[in-house]
């Protein structure tokens, strides 16, 4: 069975707290007639600080399209190289072992795709598989590896490398001031994140099962409108409401398994904003600690898309989980579409020998799996 190896994350250097959001959009929207509310939703999202591509300045200002997408391919083909170099060091493959490429991005446009010029200029073979996937916003982490995982099973044996490159400020419109447009202006971050799936072998999440869900006639509560000055993202406001109907395909998943999706050890989830875990944590009906790694990621990075699932991963990963531990991974996003998948926790026999010593003496409290309601 295939596992889901480690995960690199990179974040850009140029900062912004949520001090300095809140005086933004003082400054730049003084008149307008709800920024209270605003001001409000930002400050209950808990996204302490975010990283930029770009220096505000810059972030701020509207080059236009063009110039933008110059800038996602150019800063993307400057940073996923080292990103991609540590997932596989941390899978402990090359380039050459890759058979494919899942590259996921919502943020920018290229074709053709990166994923031909990351096999031109990083090593990759000439005959490496590529998976580009643009249209998926924030589910596209967990649809990455599904479709990884969906590889796997066909091709037995093969290992794909996950890219999910995001440059959300570069989605910046200073002309939208509507309040869902504001509160994403100080709810996303940018982020390139990296995994190897291998298809035998490896530490991680050994993946089990896969389903994808979507929510009947909700096609309009995510999207982008695409005008000449570029991606315009709208947010409805009965998103949050959604995490009702996609719990169930939650538990329905798990119960095909014959698991219960309120009883498992790890869970790696996509963090819209705390709304959103918040609620899925009472329909899951598991307690709020179960979601910590995903918090973590929003109030130290804010909503990365469809890169949160990895930067969670790579938290659990730091915090650790015994052989054979269940869990859950999901992505939500446009559509409205859920991404899901089941797994257990795949540890070196070396780490399982240590941990399982330690564990009879009560040291592990740590990195025990999650408390079973």
């Amino acid at each position: 069975m295939s596992v889901l190896c480690r995960p690199a994350v990179w974040v850009p250097e140029n900062t912004i707290s949520m001090e300095e959001t809140l005086a933004l959009a003082r400054r730049l929207h003084p008149d307008h007639p709800k920024l209270p509310l605003v001001l409000r939703m930002i400050q209950n999202t808990g996204v302490a600080k975010r990283h930029l591509i770009q220096p505000i300045a810059s972030t701020l200002s509207h080059p236009g399209f063009e110039a933008r997408n110059r800038i996602y391919v150019r800063e993307a083909r400057s940073r996923i190289p080292d990103v991609v170099k540590q997932a596989l060091s941390s899978a402990e493959v090359t380039a050459r072992d890759i058979d494919a490429i899942v590259f996921v991005s919502c943020t920018g446009f290229a074709m053709p795709p990166l994923t031909a010029w990351m096999i031109n200029e990083l090593g990759f073979r000439s005959d490496t598989r590529q998976i580009p996937i643009a249209q998926l916003g924030c589910a596209a982490g967990g649809t990455s590896v599904n479709r990884a995982h969906d590889f796997c099973r066909a091709y037995p044996g093969s290992n794909v490398l996950i890219v999910a490159c995001e440059f959300c400020s570069l989605c910046y419109q200073p002309d939208d001031t509507d309040v869902g447009s504001l509160l994403s202006d100080g709810l996303f971050g940018d982020a390139i994140a990296a995994a190897v799936m291998r298809g035998s072998g490896g530490t991680g999440m050994r993946l089990l099962q896969n389903a994808s869900h979507l929510v009947p006639d909700t096609e309009d509560w995510i999207a982008y409108e695409v005008k000449a000055t570029g991606f315009h993202f709208r947010l409805d406001r009965r998103v949050p409401g959604t995490m009702n109907v996609l719990a169930p395909a939650l538990h329905t998943l798990a119960g095909a398994h014959g698991w219960d999706a309120s009883k498992l050890d790890f869970y790696i989830i996509h963090a819209g904003g705390p709304r959103i875990l918040d609620d899925l944590s009472r329909y899951l009906m598991v307690p709020p600690v179960a979601f910590r790694h995903s918090r973590a990621t929003l109030t130290e990075y804010g909503n990365i898309a469809s890169a949160v699932v990895f930067d969670a991963l790579r938290r659990q990963f730091d915090e650790g989980l015994p052989e054979g531990a269940r869990g859950l991974l999901a992505g939500f996003g446009p559509g409205i579409t859920a991404e899901s998948s089941l797994g257990t926790w795949s540890a070196p026999d070396l780490v399982r020998v240590g941990r399982q010593a330690a564990s009879a003496d009560g040291l592990l409290a740590n990195v025990s799996p999650v408390p079973r309601p």
